[in-house]
């Protein structure tokens, strides 16, 4: 895949932004990247659309900009030309894809049934947007496209929001989805940025959604371990429920049988997507990970740990 792709994908939402004072411009892609989500869709619907763009690329490097509603060859040259990294187009018009291709600018053009589908395959492009997303047909229609079409991957735009992104998301034929909804224009046009901010950081909670699973507490021996159990399990009444490796008391402590990873024991955390939280983590935050720990079913991650320690901790995040 495309480096900008991959990029996205890790990022998973991609706030749609329409700009109508350039001012605007590089304190709204701050208040992105501060809130987790680096990268903007620009629309072209408006004159400032450029400027807003060739600022964005020149003062805040880190947020991968695009343009969004190419309608034209001309807007994609101006565009690119700005600093767009991607172009966005709402339907999927094949003199723009070819010249985009020849170009070589990076363009996922708008498709919403299954000759526009069959129009990007023969343009060899490996992702394409949806849209408009829910007026469509949604999440059913772009599984029932996929039946024929099983190469092709997804980035649905057109009434995304917090309630239904999981959803999306949560099917692996989709890389990202479009968005606007912790970027509303009024917020933008009345300067309200750290508004935005902690939109886009509720946004990423949503998506990954970070809770607390337990804690691992290590042991010499199995008989050590029963015990520390049995005195959760006395003192607070916790369920005692012994395992293999380990003995749970409650749903949140993990009393291992034998010395284990970390210093002070570990850490779970629990995420809607553990294969999206790595992305996500890796790209968005520098994390690293044990790859030899992960645990895979069918074809899935669904835990693994982090190559650092925290406070003595490993942590691990489990699906």
């Amino acid at each position: 895949m495309n480096e900008v792709l991959q990029k996205l994908s890790a990022i998973g939402i991609v706030p749609v932004v329409v700009i109508n004072d350039v001012e605007k411009a590089v304190p709204l892609a701050k208040a992105l990247v501060a809130g987790g989500l680096p990268c903007a869709e620009v629309t072209f619907r408006t004159a400032e659309a450029e400027e807003a763009i060739k600022r964005i690329a020149a003062e805040v490097p880190e947020c991968i900009v695009g343009a969004g509603t190419v309608l034209t060859t001309e807007q994609a040259d101006r565009a690119v030309a700005a600093g767009a990294k991607f172009l966005v187009s709402p339907g999927f018009n094949r003199k723009i894809v070819d010249y985009c291709n020849e170009k070589g600018y990076l363009i996922t053009p708008g498709t919403s049934r299954p000759s526009d589908v069959e129009q990007a395959i023969e343009a060899g492009l490996e992702v394409i947007k949806f849209f408009p997303a829910e007026a469509a047909g949604g999440l059913p229609m772009i599984k029932a496209m996929c039946g024929p079409y099983t190469n092709v991957k997804f980035m649905p735009t057109g009434g995304i929001n917090a309630s239904n992104i999981n959803n999306y998301l949560a099917y692996d034929k989709i890389i990202c989805c479009g968005g606007s909804w912790m970027v509303k224009s009024d917020l933008i046009n009345n300067g309200q940025f750290d508004k935005i901010k902690d939109l886009c950081i509720e946004a990423v909670e949503t998506m990954l959604g970070f809770t607390f699973a337990h804690v691992g507490i290590n042991s010499e021996n199995a008989d050590v371990a029963a015990a520390t159990a049995k005195r959760f399990s006395d003192i607070f009444g916790f369920e005692y429920d012994e395992h293999n490796s380990a003995i749970f008391a409650g749903k949140g402590i993990e009393v291992r049988k034998q010395m284990f990873l970390g210093k002070n024991g570990h850490v779970a955390i629990k995420t809607n997507n553990v294969e999206r939280a790595i992305r996500y983590l890796k790209d968005v935050k520098g994390v690293e990970f044990d790859e030899s720990s992960a645990t895979v079913k069918n074809g899935k991650t669904t835990a693994i740990y982090l190559k650092e320690e925290i406070g003595g901790f490993a942590v691990h995040l489990v699906q």
